[in-house]
C-alpha cells in the first residue's frame, strides 16, 4: 500500500508573508477622501435618490391621473358602454 502524503505546514518565511499581505490591504478611495469631502459625497448621493424617488412618485401619480381621465372618458361614450354592457335583457323583465 502506498503512504499518504503528509501535510506540511508552510515554512516560517511563507507565513510571514502572508500575515504582512494581510496587514498591508492596498488604500480605498474612501481612506484617501477627506471625512468632509466624503460627507458631502453621501450627501449628494441621497439628495439623487430623493430626487429619484419624487421623480417615480410623481410619474405614477400622472399614470393614475390619465387613467382615472380615461375612464371618465369611456363612461360618457356610448359606444364603448354598449359594448361592454351585459346583454341578457332578460335580467330587466318585470
Amino acid at each position: 500500500m502506498a503512504k499518504k502524503a503528509k501535510y506540511k505546514p508552510a515554512s516560517h518565511s511563507q507565513q510571514q508573508q502572508n500575515k504582512q499581505s494581510n496587514e498591508e490591504k492596498p488604500a480605498t478611495l474612501k481612506d484617501l477622501l477627506r471625512p468632509d469631502v466624503l460627507d458631502k459625497l453621501k450627501g449628494a448621493a441621497q439628495e439623487m435618490k430623493n430626487a429619484e424617488e419624487k421623480r417615480k412618485a410623481d410619474l405614477r401619480k400622472q399614470e393614475e391621473e390619465a387613467r382615472a381621465a380615461e375612464k371618465k372618458r369611456q363612461e360618457n361614450d356610448f359606444e364603448y358602454l354598449l359594448n361592454n354592457s351585459k346583454m341578457d335583457w332578460r335580467n330587466n323583465k318585470s
